[in-house]
């Protein structure tokens, strides 16, 4: 594609197309390191630190029985586990074991570094723009937190 035909593109069209090539990319990313799309949503929003059942719903946008499934077959994995809410002592909080942490790590690693590449041929200054744009976008309409910008290293979780 030209770039005369890149700039004729909508920002709907242009949105809708990257998110199919993101989607694509964390799709192909998920199946090489064994996990479900959803799966690995999952160990990137729980690396920072553990969600309640409730919050981690509101953030990955699913309904009590899908994220009770999702759970559910990821702790068969050994993947997260269940533990007590310290706040609340009806609640669960679901935290990853340390497999999962050593998985979320080289996922969101690769993953990173597979987004990334995608705007490999932007010269530095058009990579911050798309950033800065991009990010305002996400802040101006709130989109949860599943995917955070560690930098080069994620943080430590037992």
């Amino acid at each position: 594609m030209s770039e005369a035909e890149g700039e004729r593109m909508g920002v709907a069209t242009a949105l809708v197309r990257s998110s199919f090539l993101v989607n694509a990319v964390y799709a192909e990313s998920s199946r090489e390191h064994g996990l479900t799309p959803q799966q690995g949503q999952l160990l990137c929003v729980l690396m920072p630190r553990p969600y309640g059942m409730s919050e981690l719903g509101g953030v990955l946008g699913l309904a009590k029985s899908s994220l009770t499934g999702l759970v559910d077959r990821s702790a068969q994995r050994g993947l997260v586990r269940r533990e007590p809410d310290p706040e609340d002592a009806r609640a669960v909080r679901v935290a990853l074991t340390s497999e999962g942490a050593r998985l979320a790590k080289e996922f969101y690693a690769e993953t990173t570094r597979r987004v990334e590449s995608l705007a490999e041929n932007l010269d530095e200054t058009d990579r911050r723009v798309l950033s800065a744009l991009l990010a305002r976008v996400v802040f101006d309409n709130k989109v949860p937190v599943v995917f955070m910008d560690f930098g080069a290293a994620p943080p430590a979780q037992s």
